[in-house]
């Protein structure tokens, strides 16, 4: 694998002040070197984007937008070493991989072309009241491990759209991807304008308390999110937190087990379980309980355990092994308070395998069902009464997403208005379109991503107020 990686700082690709090694997921083992910024460098980089703030915020939606699309292209011309790279660095299946490369391809191509319209708030013949938007400067993007490219891009494209300038933190387990970005960037954005920082999670709370920092973007988890919060306190800077969740699908009577038994393990399962939508536990009638469990055990058995990079592979390594020794403790629990119907036991090898897993008759209280496990885990819990089945799923500090599955729409609809969370699927998981926006409620985070929401979040809204007479 390649050493030669490199920061981007100023324009300029430049080694970092010492290293960090990444490890490959599914061999355990250091595979690459990193390099690693220090305070000064993220100085140095703090000052390049308030040098190019201004002349960047001055270019105008149509222009921005045309080095947005340039830098689309340029990274579909590198998409297979993007993929490559991600495979090598998280552990998801190649194909997995070549699609967050796709994805994030089009979310840089599809704010290419959005820009935020003055929009009149009155208008008669005595006055006209406008709102404006206009850019906040320095953004800070700090991004998790489970989708480093395509958590960056969502952040990334709706900012400097916006007339932003950004630095980009990844995870020190993942920082990899980034760096390619900054590689392929610096010859396609003019200085300043992006750049990148890798660290040992050492960074992040200078960035967050600096003053010349305008908005942090977070995507990680709540206690995190929490402690970025209170490093932006002093500056009072703006900042979106897109936190932890612990997602629900709940399951009415009138839904046909086997049409959406794929589905609810597609949503449980995808990327090993290691995504903040994903669904984290099921609510099923009682008399459909063994009808789920038994078609989601059987598609659990006939998951593909193994490195990304083998052709057929359908589940990969968990990302880093606190993480898999986190999932281990809950299977463990689960195993003692529940029913373990399909995986469950340690998968022999290298690597931070962990076979898809089903369990039932887990406690209300078990911490499988009350927290966010992160991993390809799924309890299933038996309800009586739908009344108290949206309680349930209401009763969690988390409010990031939720799924009902039904027969009618209609009544899905219906359901859905019940539940408190940023976004509720009716008969779907994880659709999430660039022109609708996300984020959570609770301890779920603060604020929008994607959409017209998501742009806003990275502007100040100005009021023009004019007398024409």
């Amino acid at each position: 694998m390649r050493m030669d990686y490199q920061l981007l700082i100023g324009g300029t690709l430049v080694p970092g002040a010492s290293t960090l090694e990444v490890v490959n997921p599914a061999t355990g083992r250091v595979f690459a070197q990193a390099p690693r910024a220090d305070e000064a460098q993220a100085e140095q980089a703090i000052a390049a984007a308030r040098r190019a703030f201004p002349v960047w915020a001055a270019l105008g939606y149509a222009e921005r937008g045309a080095f947005l699309e340039r830098l689309a292209a340029a990274i579909e011309v590198r998409a297979e070493d993007f993929a490559r790279i991600l495979t090598l660095e998280q552990g998801k299946p190649l194909d997995q991989a070549r699609g967050e490369v796709a994805a994030s391809v089009s979310a840089f191509a599809y704010y290419a072309q959005q820009q935020l319209e003055p929009r009149v708030l009155r208008e008669t013949a005595q006055e006209r009241i406008v709102e404006q938007r206009y850019p906040l400067g320095v953004v800070a993007a700090i991004t998790p491990w489970n989708y480093p490219l395509l958590l960056l891009a969502v952040k990334m494209a709706p900012a400097l759209v916006t007339g932003n300038v950004l630095i980009a933190k990844p995870a020190p387990s993942t920082p990899l991807a980034t760096l390619l970005l900054g590689e392929v960037a610096a010859s396609v954005l003019p200085a300043g304008v992006f750049q990148t920082l890798t660290d040992a999670n050492d960074l992040g709370a200078l960035l967050s308390r600096h003053p010349g920092v305008a908005h942090v973007s977070f995507t990680g988890s709540t206690p995190t999110g929490r402690k970025v919060l209170a490093s932006a306190a002093d500056t009072l800077k703006r900042f979106t937190l897109e936190l932890g969740g612990n997602d629900a699908a709940l399951v009415l009577d009138d839904a046909d087990i086997a049409t959406i038994a794929p589905h609810i393990y597609s949503g449980a399962t995808t990327n090993s379980g290691q995504v903040c939508l994903a669904i984290k536990r099921v609510y099923v009638p009682r008399g459909k309980v063994d009808a789920l469990c038994d078609a989601l055990a059987e598609l659990a058995r006939a998951a593909v355990i193994g490195d990304g990079m083998v052709q057929g592979t359908t589940i990969g390594p968990i990302q880093n092994r606190t993480q898999f020794e986190k999932v281990q403790a809950y299977i463990a629990e689960a195993r003692e308070q529940g029913t373990i119907v399909a995986g469950g036991a340690p998968v022999p090898g290298e690597g931070f395998f962990i076979a898809p897993t089903i369990v039932r008759d887990l406690p209300d209280d078990a911490r499988l069902v009350r927290e966010e496990q992160f991993g390809p885990v799924l309890p299933v819990q038996a309800y009586d009464d739908l009344d108290a089945a949206v309680a349930q799923v209401n009763a969690s500090e988390y409010g990031l997403a939720a799924s009902i599955w039904t027969g009618d729409a209609e009544r899905g609809l219906a359901v859905a208005s019940r539940v408190e969370c940023g976004t509720v699927w009716v008969n779907r998981h994880l659709d999430l379109p660039w022109d609708v926006p996300f984020g959570g409620a609770k301890q779920s985070g603060i604020g929008r991503q994607q959409g017209v929401e998501g742009m806003e979040d990275f502007t100040q809204p100005r009021i023009v107020n004019m007398a024409l007479v």
